[in-house]
């Protein structure tokens, strides 16, 4: 598998340039999807666009078990200051975490198994907006779920291009893989006046200084130290004018957890934090919204992706995953069905290039890497059944 996804190097490679060179935002993915749909369908597969808004579905086989692969499409509102060839032309946006190599990986995947023999079904998932939510608070992965993508599926596979491990190596370990994250927004008010006679009201910049104080203090004192939780505030907006007390002090951060009941923990603790504004004799309003659940990686399919990339790339180079609090919504299809992600070293030697950074870039000697163990890890699952 691996020497077949090897041959498909130089349009794996097009591909991948092509997407990053003409990026789009989550939900507006349409030229992606439209070139995703062609390729799909000049394969033989059955394919379903408008799938989650932007997204794209191809299938292949017929029955159970069926076995799903994802990969991502969005970019991100980043100026690209890369000074190369395939560089981006859409002012203010780039490819900066790796979906247009996603895409491209997964395209070598249908490529490479186009007229393999399997049972079951062989269903790709091009998702648009992991990086966003719409105005209702869902990205691409639930949206993708609200029109059918999981029903039926068995088993979920994806991976995410790594930029500081090797090319040829994999990373990937059972169990919580990335956080769930929830956001949360507050609103101190208080009673303002000129900053001469403070006495003649209740200073929300103040009290906001308290809650504050109370937010940072719940990980370490309200969440067992055992267990993995962050909260962080993102942003703080109170006032113009230097010489005026405000009405009120705005807030917005990010919650991180890896078990459920820690997020209610959370919830519960930030609501307890707000409410020293009314003690101090201010008031408060607070929204919570739920991003997703943490990505589970379920150890058979771990299991799976281990022996395939050691039989294709040797077992010294499948490395155990590092848990991070990042977030990922493949947590949303790998709460429907037994699932994995794992990580694929893209390093560019000597250099290094961080994920969401206007510098981004990967060696593009791992697209067919990516693409023979998604491919051969896929047909096993479908051939175990």
């Amino acid at each position: 598998m691996l020497d077949r996804a090897r041959a498909l190097q130089g349009q794996l490679t097009f591909w991948r340039r092509d997407i990053h060179q003409n990026p789009e935002l989550g939900f507006r993915e349409t030229r992606t999807a439209s070139l995703v749909a062609g390729v799909l369908r000049s394969l033989g597969y059955r394919v379903r666009t408008g799938v989650g808004r932007t997204g794209v579905v191809g299938d292949r086989g017929e029955g159970h078990p069926i076995v799903a692969i994802r990969a991502d499409m969005d970019a991100l509102p980043i100026q690209e200051e890369n000074d190369v060839p395939y560089a981006s032309c859409a002012p203010g946006v780039m490819h900066a975490c790796g979906h247009d190599a996603h895409t491209a990986i997964l395209l070598g995947v249908a490529t490479s198994l186009a007229e393999e023999p399997f049972p079951g079904t062989l269903r790709l998932l091009f998702q648009p907006a992991e990086e966003v939510a719409d105005a209702e608070g869902l990205s691409g992965a639930p949206r993708m779920v609200q029109d059918g993508a999981m029903e039926g599926v068995d088993a979920v596979l994806a991976l995410h291009v790594h930029p500081a491990s090797p090319v040829g190596e994999v990373e990937v370990d059972a169990g919580p893989a990335s956080a769930g994250v929830d956001t949360f927004w507050a609103r101190i008010s208080g009673h303002g006046v000129h900053g001469a006679y403070p006495h003649k009201g209740i200073d929300p910049i103040h009290i906001a200084g308290h809650v504050i104080l109370a937010l940072n203090a719940i990980v370490s004192r309200r969440v067992n130290p055992l267990e993995a939780a962050v909260i962080s505030l993102g942003s703080i907006h109170a006032g113009r004018a230097a010489n005026v007390i405000p009405e009120t002090v705005e807030l917005s951060g990010t919650i991180r957890y890896q078990q459920l009941e820690v997020q209610k923990v959370l919830h519960a603790e930030i609501e307890r934090a707000l409410g020293v504004a009314r003690a101090l004799g201010g008031d408060y309003e607070l929204r919570l919204e739920d991003g997703g659940p943490p990505m589970i990686n379920d150890p058979a399919v771990v299991e799976m992706i281990r022996q395939v990339a050691a039989d294709l790339l040797g077992r010294e180079n499948v490395k155990v995953r590092e848990r991070t609090m990042g977030a990922e919504d493949f947590g949303r299809l790998s709460s429907l069905a037994p699932g994995a992600m794992f990580g694929l070293g893209a390093k560019i030697e000597g250099e290094e290039r961080r994920g969401h950074s206007p510098t981004f870039d990967l060696d593009e000697r791992c697209l067919p890497v990516g693409a023979a163990v998604l491919a051969e890890t896929a047909l096993r699952l479908l051939r175990r059944a």
